[in-house]
């Protein structure tokens, strides 16, 4: 039973002892769930940290690697890659005395990342896995007309959701920021309904901007910017901003000149929803099963869409 005292995301959650909070679309998308695993770590939880990266982590030590497709980095991992967020965020989570072991995946298909994930959960005893995604592109099902960039996250909900995981969702955080990769956000507003209406919607809170999780998530952004100063995180930038109380054409880094950006308090709200709920939603996620490489996925989401009519776009009515 849920309750308005108490966000369904946390009702979910309270009987699991042992969270996985992890980067559905690879880059700094683990970022992006730090303000929950902070705040499941103060109410005692065993909580660690993954990611879907985009580093070249087959350059990582052989000691790094606990099994194939899993690495542990630590805040002393040397990484041949200037740009490595789970290095830059293990050092800043040894810098603040938490737990700072990040796990690391390669892009890959789905099969091979299930087998990741299902040695994570054997191996820390998991209860619980969260699936973050830095924007919504998660939430399309297929026949949107625009899908963002879909690849690497449609990847992890497939392979999260053939686990036998007790507790498995999926959270969102930066509402607004896929419109630069052509998400329509009236259709990301549509698949919530229709979730809710399932009962697979478990509501929307926001980051309170003066709260501790708050101010170490700001922390580690600039962190994060800091030490990858060539390719700052976009998603990261804007939540951050919207969590400060910025609002409209507010840039942080020279990657955005060009655009108009719409930062906005939205983007500093998580949406939650139940992962297999929206894993059965999606047109297409089934053909993803016997994957092995990304660019499978690509190619697999790129004959989907040739066959159907997407969703005609709509503007925002008011």
């Amino acid at each position: 039973m849920f309750s308005l005292q108490e966000p369904p995301l946390f009702t979910r959650l309270k009987k699991a002892q042992r969270v996985l909070v992890a980067g559905a679309g690879g880059g700094f998308d683990v970022y992006a769930g730090l303000p929950l695993a902070l705040s499941l770590m103060d109410d005692g939880k065993d909580v660690h940290l993954a990611n879907l990266s985009f580093s070249s982590l087959y350059g990582l030590p052989s000691d790094s690697w606990l099994e194939t497709d899993v690495a542990a980095v630590t805040p002393d991992t040397p990484s041949r890659d200037d740009y490595f967020p789970e290095g830059a965020l293990a050092r800043w989570l040894d810098a603040h005395g938490l737990p700072s072991t990040v796990y690391a995946f390669p892009k890959l298909g789905v099969q091979p990342l299930r087998e990741a994930y299902q040695y994570l959960a054997d191996r820390l005893g998991l209860d619980a896995i969260v699936l973050v995604d830095g924007g919504t592109d998660i939430l399309m099902r297929g026949d949107e007309s625009g899908l963002g960039t879909p690849e690497e996250d449609m990847a992890s909900l497939a392979a999260v959701h053939g686990l036998d995981v007790p507790e498995k969702i999926v959270v969102c955080l930066g509402f607004g920021v896929d419109a630069y990769h052509g998400v329509n956000h009236t259709d990301v507003l549509e698949n919530l309904a229709a979730l809710a209406d399932d009962g697979s919607y478990l509501g929307a809170l926001s980051i309170p901007r003066d709260s501790r999780e708050a101010l170490l998530y700001l922390d580690a952004v600039e962190h994060a910017r800091a030490a990858t100063p060539s390719y700052p995180s976009i998603v990261n930038g804007s939540i951050a901003a919207a969590v400060r109380g910025q609002f409209g054409d507010v840039h942080f880094t020279s990657r955005t000149r060009g655009s108009e950006l719409f930062i906005n308090p939205l983007m500093a709200m998580y949406f939650a929803v139940d992962l297999d709920g929206l894993a059965r939603r999606s047109l297409y996620l089934d053909r993803l099963e016997g994957t092995r490489v990304i660019r499978q996925i690509s190619s697999v989401i790129a004959s989907f869409r040739d066959g159907i009519r997407p969703r005609p776009p709509r503007q925002y009515p008011h």
